[in-house]
């Protein structure tokens, strides 16, 4: 009986192991699954949220913007917002510039690949007194001794976006971004910030 006793305590010890070492493994996998993006496929529904179409500028985005264009003018600086959202089909057709269209090279990112088409991004540029729309980052129109692009940058940082101007790899002086953590991946995945800040 001993011995019998002895054989049923191994075998549960044996199974508890098998179970503790599957978990674990399982757990790697969907870990490494859901990094690369592949989760859904396996279990729907359990970390994307239903994506709805995006058709323009996220609130909070949209309202920084507008923020950030009166407070500009309020130092004597006219912003212009050349581009915020952007469909895949355009996003596509400027990352094609200068590739297989004429052009020069403006953008890394492809259709979905840019917080633009997820109405997370704004682009600007200055209006001089003249009226010209400019991208000089030199410039000083308002005649404080700063650069007007810096001090709408900074303004913009005080609000909340970041800068693409700080980015080592591509730098993207004219981008301002708002991702509220959220990597290009997750909003691929379908993941959206809320609606407030």
């Amino acid at each position: 009986m001993n011995t019998s006793k002895r054989k049923v305590k191994q075998r549960r010890k044996s199974s508890l192991r098998f179970w503790i070492v599957a978990t674990f493994l399982l757990s790697i996998i969907y870990v490494w699954l859901q990094q690369k993006g592949d989760t859904y496929d396996i279990w729907p529904r359990t970390n994307v949220q239903e994506a709805v179409p995006i058709t323009g500028l996220h609130p909070v985005v949209a309202e920084s913007e507008k923020l950030l264009v009166r407070k500009a003018a309020r130092r004597g600086i006219e912003v212009v917002i050349t581009h915020d959202f952007r469909s895949i089909d355009e996003q596509d057709a400027l990352y094609n510039q200068g590739r297989s269209l004429s052009g020069n090279i403006v953008t890394n990112a492809k259709g979905g690949e840019s917080y633009h088409n997820y109405g997370l991004a704004i682009d600007f540029a200055l209006r001089t007194p003249e009226g010209d729309v400019v991208w000089d980052m030199e410039r000083d129109d308002n005649g404080n001794g700063k650069p007007d692009w810096l001090e709408v940058v900074e303004l913009a940082k005080e609000l909340g976006f970041t800068w693409g101007g700080d980015w080592a790899n591509f730098p993207d002086y004219p981008h301002l971004q708002m991702d509220f953590g959220l990597s290009i991946n997750d909003l691929k995945r379908g993941k959206r910030p809320p609606d407030t800040h």
